[in-house]
């Protein structure tokens, strides 16, 4: 089907993106719509899962696209931001998207869609479409919405399934101020059946059976599922382990069986990995993320490299953070919308945590490390580390 596209030259992936903005000041989804009549002529992933959520989207994700893909499903995982690479944000069958396979669908794009159409998708729109291109024969398509749900660019493909991971506040400018806002705008994006990861907002669970009911979609809790009622130790970090609840209920509501000794060798990308004995990254970023990684390094004490944007909840975030932190080293970020280091300064000296500039991380080799903040902390941490 794609190789009727008659290919014309266009520019490069990287050339074209380079010239798209990564952030906006509101959600206009018409242009995205307009594209994806045109773009869903030319692909049909077979399965759609839709992952909704403040926190574990990510590794949720990761984790159940590699036991599909271990069981013989041709498997795309579609998740953001990446950390060095942009390949990083398609992943298929085992490995990231190729730079060939990106830029032949690249090409694709630049010819389907009008020069209008492409001057006025967002970054996320084009390379969610260019994820859809890329899924165009898979038996699942694993869908992580990057902001949201009913109003992210990756909502207009018809979902099969809802994974409603862990729900908080994040993004309040764009999803609301309330928690039943944010959650009814992610799970309004249900198409057919929902199944609710394990909530720290009770009311979350109220508001997806009120859905589900208007509707008419299936909704289930973990307690609904044999395995997913269980626990489990397979992974080293408690997180993970809550996170492989929900990808036990999807397989049982898929009716795959489950082999768990596939899930012993899979490896989350920048998720409390270790990078070397006394080196952890992560890339959380809010309140939620701060309280599991303090869950793993409880009654220990690390050396935090660290830096925030300037709209997230930096100060919750090291209320948190605090009681773990021996000492903190504050990286530089090449980001527009990086936290102010006066801001940053101001709040570590009023909660009394020490902290200098980070500079090279030969002094540090003795000790325990803790990258922590964003995706941007740990893109800027790993650039120096790996010289």
């Amino acid at each position: 089907m794609h190789d009727e596209i008659n290919n014309t030259k266009q520019p490069t992936l990287n050339s074209f993106l380079a010239k798209k903005t990564l952030f906006y000041s509101e959600i206009n989804m018409n242009f995205m719509k307009i594209a994806w009549e045109i773009v869903r002529l030319y692909t049909r992933p077979k399965y759609v899962i839709h992952l909704v959520g403040t926190n574990g989207k990510g590794s949720t994700g990761r984790i159940l696209a590699t036991y599909l893909y271990k069981k013989g499903f041709k498997t795309l995982h579609y998740s953001s931001p990446h950390i060095l690479k942009f390949n990083e944000r398609i992943w298929i069958d085992g490995e990231d998207v190729s730079d060939e396979e990106l830029n032949k669908n690249h090409q694709i794009l630049q010819s389907i869609l009008t020069d209008s159409l492409l001057m006025k998708l967002t970054y996320f729109e084009y390379t969610t479409l260019l994820s859809f291109l890329i899924s165009h024969d898979v038996d699942y398509l694993v869908l992580e919405a990057g902001l949201g749900g009913e109003f992210d660019a990756t909502n207009v493909i018809k979902n099969d399934l809802t994974i409603v991971t862990t729900i908080d506040y994040d993004h309040q400018e764009f999803l609301g101020h309330t928690i039943e806002e944010i959650a009814t705008t992610k799970i309004v994006s249900a198409d057919t059946a929902i199944i609710l990861a394990k909530q720290v907002h009770d009311e979350v669970y109220d508001i997806a059976y009120k859905i589900a009911q208007q509707k008419q979609l299936q909704c289930f809790t973990l307690n609904d599922f044999k395995y997913s009622k269980q626990t489990y130790d397979i992974f080293p970090q408690t997180f993970l382990n809550q996170n492989l609840l929900s990808v036990l209920a999807v397989l049982e509501h898929l009716k795959i069986d489950i082999n768990f000794d596939y899930f012993k060798d899979i490896q989350i990308k920048g998720r409390c990995q270790k990078i070397a004995p006394n080196i952890t990254i992560d890339v959380g970023h809010n309140p939620l993320g701060a309280s599991a990684i303090a869950k793993e390094f409880e009654n220990k004490k690390v050396i935090l490299i660290y830096n925030s944007l300037k709209d997230k909840n930096y100060k919750q975030v090291l209320t948190i953070l605090k009681p773990i932190i021996k000492h903190l080293y504050v990286i530089h970020i090449d980001d527009l919308r990086a936290l102010d280091i006066q801001d940053l300064e101001t709040t570590l000296k009023e909660l009394e945590i020490s902290y200098s500039e980070f500079n090279s991380i030969l002094p540090l080799h003795n000790q325990e490390i803790l990258v922590f903040g964003s995706f941007k902390v740990v893109e800027e941490f790993l650039k120096i580390y790996e010289k």
